[in-house]
């Protein structure tokens, strides 16, 4: 299957389990991964055969800067549900969340979740 790939998203949201985490904010790097066909997008050379990038873009940045979340695990799968809802075409999409700055005492790059949904539809 074929695929779109947004990697290392970067947004400032307001996630996390700790009060601290809702007020301060913190950064956030996303990998989406869209799972489409892609033959008739290539054959067309119309964006209307494909996923428009820009507003798949613009619902991730919605959701991550405008809501608030807990678990980085619900932040993706609302992301999953939005993306999968706005564009049919999609049959499955990865959502990578990486939290370099998780309030852990130690030395590390991030911590991260990754999930994997398909359009039941």
């Amino acid at each position: 299957m074929d695929k779109i790939m947004m990697k290392n998203l970067g947004f400032y949201g307001y996630h996390g389990v700790l009060p601290e985490e809702n007020v301060l904010g913190q950064k956030f790097f996303l990998d989406i991964e869209l799972y489409v066909d892609l033959k008739t997008a290539g054959g067309s050379d119309h964006v209307t055969d494909t996923v428009n990038y820009a507003e798949a873009y613009s619902i991730v940045k919605d959701i991550v800067e405008n809501q608030r979340f807990k678990l980085i695990e619900a932040l993706a799968e609302k992301i999953a549900e939005k993306i999968l809802g706005a564009f049919p075409i999609v049959k499955e999409i990865v959502v990578n969340i990486k939290k370099p700055e998780a309030p852990v005492n130690g030395i590390y790059d991030y911590f991260a979740i990754e999930i994997r949904r398909k359009n039941n539809g």
